[in-house]
C-alpha cells in the first residue's frame, strides 16, 4: 500500500496531452497518492500544436481531465490553469473561471511570508513568442529525440542496463543549451524582481530545479513527458521537487517502516 500525502500546493507542468509521449496514465497515479489544497497546471497541459498536427487524443488523457474535474468537485481542490505556448487556445478565454477551476496566463500565491510570480515561462522566450515557425522546428527535433530516446532505452533495457535519458544529457552537455537555460532563469527572475515577488514558479523548459539568484528563488516542475517531476508546498512554505520514479521505488520497497518516497532520493531534491 503506497503511502498517501497530502500538501498544500502541488505544481505540474508540461504534460503535454494529445501526443505519444504524454505520461497522462502516470500522473494520475501520481495525483492518487499526492493531493492538495491547490493543484498548479502551470501550461502546456493540452498539445494543442500536435492535436492540429498529427497528435492523437487519447482515452487516458480524457481521463486526466475527468479527474481534475473530480478533484475540484468532490475533493474542494483548487485548480489553477496557468495557459502555455503549446495550449495558448486557451488565451482566448482567459482570466476565466467555473466553481474551483481558474484558467489564467499568470499569477501571484502567497507561501509562507514570501510571494511567487507564477507563469508557464514562454512569454520570456523570444523563441515561441516572435518565431512560432522555429519554434515549430524546434518542437520536431524535440520529438525526434523522444523517439531516439525510446529505441536508445529499449536497448539499453534489453541489455539490463538502467534508463537514461538522451534530451538531458544534451541539455547539461551542450554549450548552447546550458547557456539558454542560464539565460532564461536570470529573465524569470528579473520578473519576478519587477513583480515584487520573493520568487518564481515555472515550466516550459522540462528542466526541474529549485535554485536562489540572490535573493530570488527561482523554481521549474519539470515536465510529464521525461523527467516526471512536480513541486510541492507544505504548510509552513516549504517547496521541493519530487519525482514519480520515487513513488515507484516505495511501492518495490514496501519495507522502508513507512518512509515518505519524497524521502528516497535527498540527492534530487532542494528545499526553500
Amino acid at each position: 500500500m503506497l503511502k498517501k500525502n497530502h500538501y498544500k500546493t502541488i505544481v505540474i507542468s508540461d504534460l503535454h496531452l494529445g501526443t505519444e509521449n504524454s505520461k497522462a496514465k502516470e500522473v494520475l497515479r501520481f495525483l492518487k497518492t499526492n493531493t492538495c489544497d491547490t493543484l498548479i497546471l502551470n501550461g502546456d497541459i493540452i498539445d494543442g500544436w500536435q492535436l492540429k498536427q498529427t497528435g492523437k487524443w487519447r482515452k487516458r488523457h480524457t481521463r486526466f481531465l475527468k479527474s481534475i474535474m473530480d478533484m475540484s468537485s468532490s475533493m474542494k481542490t483548487r485548480i489553477l490553469y496557468i495557459t502555455g505556448n503549446h495550449d495558448d487556445f486557451l488565451n482566448h478565454i482567459t482570466p476565466f473561471q467555473f466553481g474551483n477551476i481558474s484558467i489564467l496566463r499568470d499569477h501571484i500565491i502567497e507561501s509562507g511570508k514570501k510571494r511567487y510570480y507564477v507563469t508557464h515561462g514562454d512569454i520570456f522566450d523570444t523563441v515561441t513568442t516572435n518565431f512560432r515557425w522555429l519554434a515549430g522546428l524546434g518542437d520536431k527535433g524535440y520529438r525526434f529525440l523522444l523517439w531516439l530516446n525510446k529505441v536508445y532505452n529499449n536497448r539499453r533495457l534489453r541489455k539490463g542496463l538502467p534508463y537514461r535519458s538522451l534530451s538531458k544529457i544534451i541539455k547539461y552537455k551542450v554549450k548552447t543549451a546550458v547557456s539558454f537555460i542560464s539565460n532564461f532563469e536570470k529573465e524569470l527572475v528579473n520578473i519576478a524582481r519587477l513583480k515584487k515577488c520573493d520568487g518564481v514558479i515555472c515550466g516550459h523548459i522540462h528542466t526541474p530545479v529549485i535554485s536562489r539568484h540572490d535573493n530570488i528563488i527561482y523554481m521549474n516542475s519539470g515536465d510529464w513527458v521525461e523527467s516526471l517531476s512536480a513541486l510541492v508546498e507544505d504548510y509552513f512554505g516549504n517547496w521541493k521537487i519530487i519525482y514519480y520514479s520515487e513513488l515507484t521505488i516505495e511501492e518495490k520497497e514496501p519495507g522502508l517502516n513507512g518512509q515518505s518516497f519524497s524521502t528516497l532520493k535527498p540527492s534530487a531534491m532542494a528545499t526553500v
